[in-house]
């Protein structure tokens, strides 16, 4: 073996004095590179490190059952909302006991913790625990549950309705595929509901869009808005408005036949709605016009 020597400080590219006098300097330099966001990085990873650390091999010797001491204490976490916390005690399940029946549901309390911390960064991760979920056990008696989850996780990244829908239409086909795939399971009526939400969500852009266009007068715009949108969702919750303004937009096109039947259908399926009196109104001249221009009056 042929042993290096360092070179002599006399043959090396900068002396020990001038290399003594450029430390400070590089130090000076790599503080204020780190700044406050490198430190409160390093605060973050410190602070997961540490946890990771107190949560990683707690196992007591002699447990018999360690993936279920484990799962329990992941269980115990997360209700208490300690959300690192129990994702590291889940994680030794799906990660050190691959065989456990408590695997699965692990799995799910993976999911669990990032919906529980709500951030953008942690409802992406939440969808692919989910996604995966279905792809590894997609006859698992807890599928539906890991479904519903899936259109939670997008539904709460849902905009306004005056911003993109991206994520609201992914939410409505995790939601449409909840339905079409565990129809007798116990999440059905709160799976229903957000898919209601997520349909109004959509509709409610749909809307907004044809009400600008009635309140610039591009009627016809309007028209080609909301008849669409009671097509797509005949159920939409503010309905009511999309009769209106629609009816309104062809009387004012001079197609009033066309538009008597929409003022017609907000009164028979709204006891109460803002627009309960002007339709009213509407349906009573525009069938008074009828009758006088049939009467030849």
């Amino acid at each position: 073996m042929i042993e290096r020597r360092s070179s002599p400080w006399w043959k090396s590219a900068v002396a020990p004095g001038a290399a003594m006098r450029a430390a400070p300097r590089r130090a000076a330099r790599h503080r204020s590179w780190v700044g406050p966001v490198g430190a409160l990085v390093v605060a973050v990873l410190l602070t997961a490190a540490a946890c990771a650390t107190r949560t990683r091999g707690s196992v007591p010797a002699g447990t018999t059952e360690p993936d279920k001491f484990l799962f329990d204490k992941g269980t115990d976490a997360l209700n208490a909302r300690k959300w690192l916390t129990a994702r590291e005690f889940f994680k030794q399940v799906t990660e050190t006991y691959t065989a456990s029946p408590y695997r699965p549901d692990a799995k799910l309390g993976i999911g669990d913790t990032y919906i529980g911390e709500g951030t953008s960064e942690a409802l992406v991760l939440a969808i692919n625990e989910f996604t995966e979920f279905l792809s590894f056990y997609p006859t698992n008696r807890r599928a539906d549950y890991a479904q519903f989850k899936l259109g939670m996780a997008h539904s709460r990244q849902m905009r306004l309705p005056q911003r993109d829908q991206t994520e609201t239409r992914a939410a409505l086909k995790e939601f449409e595929t909840f339905v079409a795939r565990f129809p007798n399971s116990s999440l059905m009526p709160e799976a229903t509901t957000k898919l209601r939400e997520t349909r109004d969500r959509l509709s409610e852009a749909d809307y907004q869009v044809g009400f600008f266009y009635f309140r610039q007068k591009w009627y016809k715009g309007a028209i080609d808005r909301f008849k669409p949108l009671l097509k797509e969702d005949p159920g939409f919750t503010r309905r009511d408005a999309v009769y209106y303004y629609l009816a309104e937009s062809l009387v004012r096109v001079k197609q009033e036949a066309e538009a008597l039947p929409y003022f017609e259908r907000l009164v028979k399926e709204f006891e109460q709605s803002e627009y309960l009196v002007q339709a009213q109104k509407r349906i009573t001249e525009l069938k008074t016009q009828t009758l006088s221009k049939t009467s030849g009056g």
